[in-house]
């Protein structure tokens, strides 16, 4: 029985209207929860007062309202939804061991990005005592009842239908925007996986629409908002817009917990920021200026938004980056011969596709000129920054075809660095990890947006975005590996963009209009107020649309 159903219990008790075997079962069962201590008296704080003495582990006020809050009114189930930094693991390990020192956890499942499990194994083993085992065989979910796992390795077939199977006291899911899509495998895996006590736990509850939020909180307590039909009706003007703001908030502060960086009794260190404006070469400006306008053109020839957001944001990043775009979209087969190719290399000459002649010549030119740029001015700005000082540095791009440029120059000027992205194995992420923090002379780790996911660097202080993504909780998310609790010294952030393009714009954008570098995003309404019914990227996408040729029109109307 559920520790929610003991009133039940102790009254057929004291009515002596147990007479069965399962009776006395649950008479006894009533004697062991009526001798338990009620959630108002922590079990946890005392049993682990001297393990994280020796850890040197320190808890703060917000985290213990949180265990209280999830304990004692929220029955187990909540979306812990704190800025990035503030100690969510934490928080939710504690509930975990609270619920399992009372007997209530005994089968506990924890599923995370794969980059993660290793950090919260050895998390729940040093400051908790507990020993979790990864599982990735069918056999393991069955055999172990203290189970972390990656996702995508619980949602393999033959695994998952294990796990459906099995009846789990606690479930915890880390990184938990990633279920927003009630279509995907990922949902349908968490939705029907039986457990009792369960946590969602995300920085982002919230990242482009309203039903984002609506799939997020009816996972968790299916009903709690209606109907999609009703919850749209009473609560949403548009996908992006809220109405009854006051209920709606009413309603999910009963299973949301957002603790912001301002509201706690948390001494953070300070954010320096540099915004740097790099001036291009003649020749960038003329590939930037051709591919601009190859944009513009295509969205009414094609309409393809998605490869040309990727073409619009590659051309801010690197010539080499975007020259894998633009011989994809005119022979994808020459795209995988440049991408194996040495650094910087010379673009090939495609074969021609079906495409008009006029969209193929426009390529073709694009091309010859990203291939005739051996180095990029970007470059030689990050050069001068990691050359300042002897400080370890982690560099951010959101494309691997930067992140393989830039280590090849790093490697050139003889400063070793290491790749940090999506195609590592865990163990091989927390070795990496490991030799960063370790090796003297190993001087930057080179990230990209999927190998950064959630991995904790607070012993670097200097952070580069080579280039920036257009969602502004993401660029939070990097600044959040190394500004979180743990970090004892300034952070050093340096944002690179490019002078007159679309870069130049969205930096302002970001740090005029949401002040996004100096404080923190913290209420995701903001975001939605800043850009109305839009995400950045619509309204970039709109604009040129509706913009002239003219590069002036094309600033006013981004900066409108």
């Amino acid at each position: 029985p559920d520790d929610t159903d003991y009133e039940f219990i102790l009254k057929g008790q004291k009515q002596k209207a147990f007479d069965t075997w399962k009776a006395f079962q649950l008479s006894y069962k009533a004697e062991q929860i009526a001798a338990r201590p009620g959630f108002e008296s922590l079990l946890c704080l005392e049993h682990l007062r001297e393990r994280w003495r020796k850890a040197g582990v320190v808890t703060y006020p917000h985290q213990l309202k949180v265990l209280r809050r999830v304990v004692g009114k929220m029955r187990g189930r909540a979306i812990l939804a704190d800025e990035v930094g503030l100690g969510k693991t934490i928080e939710a390990a504690m509930v975990l061991i609270e619920y399992y020192l009372r007997g209530l956890a005994k089968k506990v499942l924890i599923l995370t990005p794969a980059s993660l499990c290793r950090q919260w194994q050895m998390e729940l083993q040093d400051k908790f005592g507990l020993r979790f085992v990864t599982a990735r065989r069918p056999e393991d979910w069955e055999h172990y009842d203290l189970v972390v796992a990656s996702i995508d390795a619980a949602k393999r077939p033959e695994n998952a239908e294990v796990i459906l199977h099995l009846n789990y006291d606690m479930l915890i899911v880390d990184e938990a925007h990633k279920l927003k899509n009630v279509n995907t495998r990922n949902y349908q895996l968490v939705s029907g996986i039986h457990k009792k006590y369960f946590l969602l736990l995300t920085a982002t509850p919230l990242q482009n629409n309203l039903k984002e939020l609506y799939n997020l909180i009816t996972l968790l307590r299916p009903g709690q908002l209606g109907s999609y039909r009703s919850f749209r009706k009473q609560f949403v003007a548009d996908n992006r817009t809220p109405r009854n703001v006051d209920n709606l908030k009413q309603l999910l502060g009963e299973v949301v917990i957002r603790n912001r960086r301002a509201n706690t009794q948390v001494a953070f260190t300070k954010r320096i920021v540099e915004q740097v404006c790099v001036e291009l070469s003649e020749t960038e400006r003329l590939l930037y200026r051709t591919v601009e306008q190859f944009i513009r053109n295509d969205l009414f020839r094609t309409g393809n938004t998605l490869a040309l957001i990727t073409l619009q944001r590659e051309i801010c990043s690197s010539s080499f980056a975007a020259a894998l775009t633009l011989v994809k979209m005119l022979a994808p087969n020459a795209a995988t011969a440049l991408a194996t190719a040495p650094v910087p290399a010379t673009a090939p000459t495609p074969a021609p596709t079906p495409a008009s002649e006029q969209r193929a010549q426009e390529l073709y030119q694009a091309i010859e000129l990203a291939g005739n740029i051996q180095e990029n001015s970007k470059m030689k700005v990050l050069e001068e920054i990691v050359s300042r000082d002897n400080e370890k540095v982690i560099i951010f791009t959101e494309f691997l075809a930067t992140q393989q440029y830039i280590m090849a120059r790093l490697a050139n000027l003889g400063m070793k660095s290491l790749p940090f992205d999506g195609s590592s194995s865990a163990n091989r992420k927390e070795w990496l990890k490991g030799l960063f923090r370790e090796h003297p002379n190993v001087k930057a780790l080179v990230c990209t947006e999927t190998g950064g996911e959630g991995i904790n660097l607070q012993f670097c202080r200097t952070l580069i975005n080579y280039d920036l993504p257009w969602n502004p909780m993401r660029i939070e998310q990097r600044i959040g590996r190394v500004h979180r609790l743990g970090q004892t010294r300034d952070v050093r952030i340096f944002n690179l963009y490019t002078k007159n393009t679309v870069e130049e714009h969205i930096v302002r954008l970001l740090a005029e209009k949401i002040n996004l570098f100096q404080t923190v995003v913290g209420d995701l309404d903001l975001i939605l107020d800043v850009f109305s019914r839009n995400s950045l990227e619509q309204h970039i996408l709109a604009t040129m649309r509706s913009a002239s040729s003219e590069q002036s029109e094309f600033r006013r109307s981004i900066d409108a």
